[in-house]
């Protein structure tokens, strides 16, 4: 069984929703970015998600943009990805998502990065600007190695795509909660509400919400329809003003917004 799905299945039973944390590898250094994604999974992320820094970071906004560009120029490789991972592995039970622009990918090889992945212990690929039709090779990797595939779904997605990403999706599906790149909002697009039961009518049932989360309140007012929040600017920005401590503060204060009041899950 995905062991991503296992997660948000034993966050929602224990009656709260799972908290999906992001952190840049190699921000600010190899070693800190480690510790950083341990303190993450310490202070309550139910699931992780790491992100080699592209030169090309189309989805992402100022904070995190910042913060791979600096991971970049102090020399990170994609390899250290697998370095990271093996490492956080070995320190937490938690399963770990990489989350990667696809080129990085196709250019290592994609049965050498999926196999290399399992064997640093991580637990599967969310891919931001791939779709499924596009990912044939992936697709075949991720069965025979395991790994979780986890497409993105927008708002703006018609209904064939939805059907298409809820069939080819596996350990959640990553609901974009608005359109454009990620950051911190005041307030969570009410589309996001709509897409996740646009996808439970196509069968999943696993849908996480992301983009713009950065308040225990959002959080909490994003667990009461889907099964996890993902969290990264936030977390991002305080481990840049206040390192890995500042870091772990804030994952505590955003993981008290995951439990819902009367309901041991999201609706199905």
């Amino acid at each position: 069984m995905s062991r991503v799905a296992a997660a948000i299945d034993a966050a929602n039973a224990a009656g709260r929703g799972a908290f999906v944390g992001y952190l840049p590898i190699g921000y600010p250094d190899l070693q800190t970015s480690i510790d950083a994604a341990v303190a993450l999974a310490e202070a309550g992320a139910d699931i992780l998600e790491l992100g080699p820094p592209y030169s090309d970071p189309v989805m992402d906004g100022s904070v995190i943009q910042e913060a791979t560009q600096a991971a970049l120029a102090a020399g990170f490789r994609l390899r250290d990805t697998f370095t990271a991972v093996r490492a956080i592995a070995a320190r937490v039970d938690v399963p770990i998502l990489v989350m990667t622009y696809w080129n990085p990918v196709m250019q290592y090889g994609v049965d050498r990065f999926a196999d290399d992945l399992l064997a640093a212990g991580g637990a599967g690929l969310i891919t931001p600007d791939i779709t499924p039709d596009a990912t044939a090779d992936w697709i075949a990797a991720s069965e025979r190695t395991g790994l979780d595939r986890v497409f993105l779904a927008a708002p703006t997605s018609t209904d064939e795509r939805l059907q298409m990403i809820a069939e080819s999706s596996t350990g959640f599906v990553y609901t974009v909660s608005t359109m454009g790149i990620t950051g911190e909002r005041a307030e969570l697009d009410a589309a996001a509400r709509t897409l996740v039961a646009r996808l439970r009518a196509y069968g999943v049932e696993h849908a996480c919400v992301g983009i713009g989360i950065s308040t225990p309140d959002q959080v909490a007012g994003v667990l009461e329809y889907a099964d996890g929040a993902i969290v990264g600017t936030a977390l991002v920005r305080a481990l840049r003003d206040g390192g890995v401590e500042a870091l772990a503060a804030e994952a505590r204060a955003l993981t008290a917004g995951r439990r819902r009041n009367g309901r041991g899950g999201a609706a199905k």
